[in-house]
């Protein structure tokens, strides 16, 4: 259980997060996770890093139940550090990131998928931020890279998801395959990608992150205002009392329904 990394061939590193039952990740695993990229980030062996999930979905978010079992703002405030710290991680690593999602990939999932610089996903995956289901604000910012203004307003306020294959038509997902074809499809895009040069590689991936017409890092920090403004209003504990384990699954359920 927790952030291993792997490397199945020369040129990619595979970095997978595994903390049962639903990936929901506690403080500490997001810190994990941010160190797992930075290491291999500052491998000049590595061209390409690929981001995997163990076990039932790819990612759903923070670990409420540590967040109501952890008196005053201690816990929240570990999770508002870590999740930025893994979401910077991602998207400020020197080589190019390819995400592999299966399941459901909701709230800090959606921010480290967004971060990346590809996505692969199965044909059972749904991305979506249940945030205001769950008394916390946040990655807009990266649900904003995945779909268009209109749909992500929507999609927030309603707390709804959205396939896979609808990303795929929006061009945020390169493919959708069987989920038993996902490790192996993710690691063909980080071959193909691995392939070129790696010192090019490294100043294509700076390139076009100096480019970006949004700062997800300022803009990511800004939402978190909100849900910490949220929280101190006492509206995010009166929310997370219905929050119960398996939630992940059943919403996904009710969006595909």
């Amino acid at each position: 259980m927790g952030v291993s990394t792997s490397r199945p061939e020369p040129g990619v590193a595979v970095v997978t997060v595994d903390f049962p039952p639903v990936n929901a990740l506690p403080v500490h695993g997001w810190y994990e996770l941010a160190d797992a990229f930075r290491a291999a980030g500052a491998d000049t062996s590595v061209r390409c890093v690929v981001l995997a999930a163990a076990g039932r979905g790819f990612n759903a978010g923070v670990d409420i139940k540590e967040l109501r079992s952890t008196p005053g703002h201690t816990a929240l405030l570990g999770a508002n550090h870590g999740c930025a710290a893994a979401f910077s991680a991602v998207y400020d690593c020197p080589v190019p990131v390819v995400a592999a999602v299966h399941g459901f990939c909701l709230g800090g999932g959606v921010g480290l998928a967004g971060n990346a610089d590809a996505v692969v996903a199965s044909d059972d995956a749904v991305f979506g931020l249940p945030e205001l289901d769950r008394g916390a604000l946040g990655a807009a910012t990266h649900l904003s890279r995945l779909v268009p203004q209109h749909l992500m307003r929507t999609l927030y306020y309603t707390s709804r998801t959205v396939t896979a294959r609808e990303l795929h038509g929006h061009g945020s997902v390169w493919r959708v395959v069987p989920r038993g074809e996902l490790p192996a499809a993710a690691l063909a895009l980080a071959r193909e990608i691995a392939a070129k040069d790696g010192s090019l590689l490294r100043l294509a991936k700076a390139a076009l992150n100096g480019i970006d017409p949004v700062d997800v890092h300022r803009s990511y920090r800004y939402e978190q205002g909100f849900t910490f403004e949220a929280n101190l209003s006492g509206v995010a504990d009166r929310l997370r009392e219905g929050f119960a384990p398996g939630s992940a699954d059943r919403h996904t359920e009710e969006d595909r329904a």
